[in-house]
């Protein structure tokens, strides 16, 4: 399996490990305010997180190319941001409402390179690899 495919499953688990204990912690205080965020850390960090680590054990070409480390990088910065930024932003401090809007953008913009991932051909994403590898 490629590096950046296991990279992907790593930080998936990392980030359902945090939206169980997100969970756990509203059960537990019966306060459901941040119920966004942890569905946002569920769906955006383990569930997208692992489809992408198993789109790149699949493609393993494209994994090893120079836009799929940057894809990861983005996605993931954008993700960490996001993910705390929501969750104290719903827990009372509105202040953070920019900072959710603008690591937002940035997941899109993550989530807008793994497109052209999937689009590029293979032959480019294996030229690419050889080229950063070389």
């Amino acid at each position: 399996m490629p590096a950046l495919a296991q990279l992907y499953f790593k930080t998936a688990i990392v980030f359902l490990i945090v939206g169980i204990a997100a969970g756990i912690h509203m059960s537990i205080s019966g306060n459901h305010s941040v119920a966004g965020a942890h569905a946002h850390i569920n769906l955006l960090g383990w569930v997208t997180m692992a489809l992408f680590g198993t789109y790149f054990a699949f493609e393993p070409e494209k994994a090893r190319s120079r836009l799929a480390r940057i894809q990861y990088g983005v996605y993931t910065l954008g993700v960490v941001v996001m993910m705390p930024s929501l969750y104290f932003m719903l827990m009372g401090n509105p202040a953070l409402e920019p900072v959710v809007a603008v690591s937002s953008l940035v997941v899109f913009a993550g989530v807008l390179l793994f497109a052209v991932v999937i689009f590029s051909s293979r032959k480019t994403a294996a030229r690419e690899a050889v080229s950063a590898t070389g």
